[in-house]
């Protein structure tokens, strides 16, 4: 009896020695983990972003993400942040360019709709914080997917493009305007379908009689294979093509056009300062005014925005603070994500088109006016103005 005591007593301190084990080693693996995390953060954020092929400095999309990034790394002088630039736009090689670094960083930022599949990658690396932008994650089906380490934001473009159609109709002198885009992404055509809301409301409300050109020959096609119609110049980066096409546009006697096309769009910029007046911009995603100016003139009347950079420096605060949470969020006027320059000396609007500006930016951050977009259930051709 004595011996079946002494055993069964063993047991039990074997038991309480186990236990202990256990908690010593998870304690362990817990402590590890935390110091690996604060000397992450002491030494600084190793960051790299990815961009379509016209890089960093294509004075709009790209550059805008990057700014924000600049913009963290001022205030956290340890972190540090590589460029790479994508050269080819293709979905497959930008996702490749991604898994060829992944290792490397702690954070990547990717910016554009190229980047959509990277749903798996960011699986196979937890330990790594995805900043997605313009596109949610999807799966290996293709199939949509929130990641607790990918913070993916998407913006309402056809917002910014409705505030550029509204201007272009109010200050247009040949009742003629346009919109250049890059390619058929959803992005890009929320601004083609925005713009033409903006365009079909001013009609309705404000008595202009504005007609927007379209060339035929450019008409875009997106990912579902629908035709949208539009001016795409089927590049991000193609600046000599963006200038043919507004000049192609001019001799239709259009005298704005909004370019939506990244790096493309700087050749609607040089065929505007070549224009001798017959042709004015309105900016894209950022303050585009410094590159408008020509001697003493400026050909931009106004840029409308989509504000990527504050955005982006806030995600990555949250990861340097250990507050970040994946998720898939859309940026809309009523979060001062998106909007247009009113600032004096930024602008050439006339203040009638101001007054208005303002009337609509109200209604649309309220919901009372929703322009169409790529997936929104329907087209311009469906916008009802109320």
């Amino acid at each position: 009896m004595k011996k079946n005591i002494s055993i069964q007593e063993g047991e039990k301190d074997m038991k309480k020695l186990l236990t202990i084990l256990t908690l010593v080693l998870v304690g362990g693996l817990l402590f590890a983990a935390g110091a690996a995390e604060q000397s992450k953060v002491a030494s600084g954020l190793n960051i790299a972003i990815i961009t379509s092929p016209s890089g960093v400095d294509d004075g709009s999309f790209n550059q805008d993400n990057y700014k924000g990034i600049l913009a963290f790394i001022e205030k956290n002088p340890g972190a540090k942040v590589t460029a790479i630039r994508e050269p080819s736009g293709d979905v497959a090689m930008a996702l490749k360019a991604a898994a060829d670094v992944v290792a490397e960083y702690d954070v990547l930022v990717l910016t554009g709709f190229q980047f959509a599949g990277i749903g798996e990658l960011a699986k196979e690396n937890p330990d790594t914080q995805f900043i997605l932008v313009d596109t949610y994650p999807s799966d290996a089906a293709g199939k949509e997917v929130e990641l607790p380490n990918v913070y993916a934001m998407l913006f309402a473009e056809q917002e910014s493009g409705f505030y550029a159609g509204v201007a272009a109709a109010l200050e247009t002198k040949t009742n003629k305007v346009a919109v250049v885009n890059g390619v058929a992404y959803p992005s890009n055509v929320n601004y083609q379908y925005g713009f033409e809301c903006g365009v079909i409301y001013a009609n309705a409300k404000f008595g202009t009689k504005v007609e927007v050109v379209e060339l035929p020959s450019q008409a875009g096609v997106d990912v579902t294979g629908a035709n949208v119609g539009g001016n795409y110049v089927g590049s991000f980066a193609d600046e000599a093509t963006g200038k043919v096409v507004a000049q192609q546009l001019v001799a239709k006697g259009v005298d704005i056009i909004f370019p939506a096309a990244g790096a493309s769009g700087n050749g609607v910029f040089s065929a505007a300062k070549e224009s001798a007046g017959k042709l004015r911009v309105i900016g894209c995603d950022v303050d585009q005014w410094n590159d408008g100016v020509v001697g003493s003139q400026n050909i931009v009347l106004t840029s409308v925005l989509k504000v990527m950079s504050l955005n982006v420096e806030r995600a990555l605060t949250n990861i340097q603070n250990g507050t970040f949470k994946g998720e898939n969020v859309l940026l809309k006027t009523d979060s001062q994500s998106i909007g247009y320059v009113s600032a004096p000396g930024r602008h050439q609007l006339q203040s009638g088109t101001l007054a208005k500006l303002e009337q609509v930016l109200e209604l649309v951050k309220n919901g009372m006016i929703v322009p169409a977009s790529n997936f929104g259930g329907f087209t311009p051709e469906g916008f009802v103005v109320k």
